[in-house]
């Protein structure tokens, strides 16, 4: 199980977040949203992705970016 708030890695397209959501399914499907540490063009991107494609990675701290400006948008 992935702890939210930690930093991980998508095994398949390398995006690198913080898991920020963990949704479970009735069929038992596990999965995370996980948000990229910076803001470009004032929007975070982030992607859900299943529990078996994402792994913790090495880096002690974690957490989303440390300044969001006020219109921020979500893509």
């Amino acid at each position: 199980m992935i702890k939210l708030g930690s930093i991980v890695k998508d095994k398949i397209t390398k995006f690198k977040g913080v898991a920020t959501a963990r949704a479970e399914f009735l069929d038992g499907c596990i999965k995370y949203l996980v948000e990229e540490q910076k803001v470009v063009n004032g929007a975070i991107t982030e992607f859900w992705f299943d529990e078996q494609r994402i792994t913790n990675t090495p880096e002690a701290k974690s957490g989303g970016p440390k300044t969001v400006p006020k219109n921020t948008k979500r893509l």
